[in-house]
């Protein structure tokens, strides 16, 4: 007998509205709009543990972005002084086999992937001592003369 005084008190006549408005082509969708409503007052905290959640993780992914780029540079300057040093070894004319220099030109050619990859890179300390390496690998390539 409620449901029947439910539909006689006017609930029916709002309730088959809102049906009809649902259903209907309009784009009015009141159900949805109160489902919407009541899931947001009952999963309030967990929508606001998972605002937590999801700044934490903005945050680590930013700390591990910086690492990673320290790290790269790192090795850049890695790369960098092992082909100063080897530089500097060809101007105290220091000798070395082929494979010293095979070993040094892959150094070079990571070297100058990375600066060319990263372009705020300050590249201009190893451009004298790579083509420096060249040069001479070249000569002692052509007269045979390695170590």
């Amino acid at each position: 007998m409620r449901i029947l005084e439910l539909f006689a008190s006017g609930g029916g006549l709002l309730f088959l509205v809102l049906s009809m408005l649902e259903v209907a082509p309009i784009k009015v969708n009141p159900w949805s709009a109160i489902a919407r409503a009541l899931g947001s007052v009952i999963n309030r905290d967990v929508i606001a543990r998972l605002d937590d959640i999801s700044r934490v993780q903005r945050d680590t992914q930013r700390r591990l972005d910086d690492h990673i780029r320290v790290d790269d540079e790192r090795n850049a300057d890695s790369y960098r002084t092992r082909i100063l040093q080897f530089n500097n070894e060809l101007l105290r004319e220091i000798q070395h086999t082929r494979e010293d220099f095979i070993e040094i030109l892959a150094v070079i050619d990571d070297y100058e992937g990375y600066c060319r990859s990263h372009k705020e890179y300050k590249n201009n300390r190893a451009v004298c001592a790579i083509e420096n390496i060249k040069r001479v690998y070249m000569e002692r390539l052509q007269k045979h003369d390695f170590l």
